[in-house]
């Protein structure tokens, strides 16, 4: 995994989810623009506590900056065309709206 910083604008709703363990998570896509001009799609998950009430604060289309562990791959559109993605593991996230504001 490479440790990563990502900017970009959430893409749907975040959601909430509970693993097998019992622990908590927020699960979030989020569009980044690629060097291309292309979007490159963040599948982005966080077990953090604060880090998961901030993603589910926001909605489609708000910017978000994300820290955190990430891994490289692909994924092929129906054209057959091969596009990049990236999974990320979030640790820390920066939104324009202050904590508490919704």
């Amino acid at each position: 995994m490479i440790d990563g910083l990502i900017a970009g604008r959430i893409y749907g709703s975040p959601k909430t989810g509970v693993g097998k363990n019992g622990s908590a998570y927020v699960t979030a896509k989020v569009k980044a623009s690629g060097a291309d001009g292309h979007p490159v799609l963040v599948n982005v998950i966080t077990f953090s506590e604060s880090a998961g009430q901030a993603l589910m604060a926001l909605t489609d289309g708000e910017s978000v900056a994300l820290s955190g562990s990430l891994t490289a791959k692909t994924w092929t559109d129906r054209e057959g065309v091969a596009r990049p993605a990236l999974d990320m593991q979030a640790h820390a996230i920066l939104t324009a709206a202050p904590p508490g504001a919704r």
